[in-house]
């Protein structure tokens, strides 16, 4: 069973929950969302549950208030200083999509806390093709067009099959979502355009496993064969590259767990 928590610390809040019996500390650091990954625990909870008996599972989710001009580097920022508030160090770093930026900066600018780094469909440097479906997200939120940025979101981040499957589920509850949800979605969205951390990539001195998907309308596989291209020199570099789960491969593809498991271990 996970135990929900808060983190207080310099002047903000971030909730986080845990799992596992395992003493190793595997942290995952979730993409963007429309809501609070908190009321996904139990869904992440069995789905990485393989994971549960090595490891001490950690999820962390962004602080609770997040100020304009929020960017990815503070977001790395205050995980670390939550992990650090937590006692949490040498851990196996899991970031999806958004998650994965914030990885990447903690990888490069606080190396005791990484062990190993593992990267799902994200990206190091954004540019300007691969920021259209973002920039259409956050003019949904500020048009506070809750179904149609709900509908969007799944259907870009989703194979076909799945967001056929669950379309009435993203329209209902897409009908929960609050005004000041909205906002805090269009901050943390408004941090991805323009992030760049390529140059520095060759700082990071753990283990990084890159998992993407060629067929990602978020980012574009090319964002993941960035990475790829930038580190591939290294020997404790592993690339696996996925064909027809989305951008959201990290919840569809049914080997993906087993892979990081694996890799963590």
């Amino acid at each position: 069973m996970a135990d929900a928590g808060i983190v207080r610390i310099n002047g903000f809040e971030m909730e986080y929950f845990s799992a596992g019996a395992g003493e190793q500390p595997f942290v995952m650091i979730p993409g963007l969302s429309i809501q609070s990954v908190m009321g996904a625990m139990d869904a992440v909870e069995e789905g990485y549950g393989i994971l549960k008996e090595k490891f001490k599972v950690w999820l962390f989710d962004r602080r609770k208030t997040v100020p304009e001009g929020y960017s990815i580097y503070d977001m790395a920022d205050d995980t670390a200083a939550a992990m650090k508030e937590l006692g949490i160090k040498d851990a196996c770093i899991f970031g999806a999509s958004q998650g994965g930026m914030i990885a990447l900066v903690i990888a490069i600018k606080y190396p005791e806390l990484v062990k190993k780094l593992v990267l799902g469909s994200t990206s190091s440097h954004v540019k300007e093709e691969q920021r259209a479906v973002i920039d259409k997200w956050i003019e949904l939120a500020k048009k506070k067009d809750r179904v149609g940025l709900y509908l969007e979101y799944g259907k870009e981040i989703y194979p076909p099959q799945v967001y056929e499957q669950y379309k009435g589920y993203f329209e209902e509850v897409a009908k929960t979502v609050t005004d000041e949800e909205l906002a805090k979605f269009v901050i943390l969205a408004s941090s991805i355009p323009d992030f760049n951390v390529t140059d520095e990539l060759k700082k990071i001195n753990c283990p990084v496993l890159a998992l993407g998907c060629f067929e990602d309308p978020v980012l574009d596989s090319d964002a993941t064969m960035e990475i790829a291209e930038n580190l591939d020199y290294r020997d404790d570099f592993s690339l696996y590259m996925y064909t027809g789960y989305g951008h959201a491969a990290f919840d569809t593809a049914p080997d993906y767990k087993q892979r990081v498991y694996d890799f963590c271990v």
